[in-house]
């Protein structure tokens, strides 16, 4: 059964801020000084970044006990490749992330080899991460001009 998720990004004036919200939460989101933004918040592909990472340790947390793998804490380390010059149009490649890289870090008593198995787990279960993996597709279902 499928479940459709909402959120509403809105520019907010001036410079390059926008509040993202979903159910009554949100996020204000903006670009560093040196793109032109005022670092107030986390730009949107470092909120991708973020995610990602809160989806994995989220597939952590709700699976540990039924995989059978324990831990005392999990953090995960992301960064990605993306060329500014893409989005610029400066340049003739992609505007998004050319690679993504993750480390995830437990606290456990668990062997290297059933960490892995259940990072391997966690991968393959993470919604955020097969959404980025395998693609999804973007529609846009209309332009409304008020």
């Amino acid at each position: 059964m499928l479940t459709t998720f909402k959120a509403t990004a809105t520019k907010l004036p001036g410079g390059l801020q926008v509040e993202a919200q979903s159910r009554g939460f949100k996020i204000l989101m903006d670009e560093p000084e040196d793109f032109g933004g005022t670092d107030k918040g986390m730009n949107p592909v470092e909120a991708l970044l973020c995610a990602l990472g809160a989806c994995q340790s989220i597939v952590a947390a709700a699976f540990a006990d039924g995989y059978g793998f324990s831990y005392e804490e999990l953090y995960v380390e992301l960064e990605g490749d993306l060329d500014p010059d893409g989005f610029m149009g400066l340049a003739d490649v992609r505007s998004g992330f050319q690679e993504i890289r993750f480390v995830m870090h437990f606290k456990t008593t668990e062997s290297q080899e059933k960490a892995e198995a259940f990072a391997a787990f966690i991968e393959k279960t993470c919604p955020v991460g097969d959404c980025l993996a395998n693609g999804v597709k973007l529609v846009q279902s209309g332009v409304v001009r008020h």
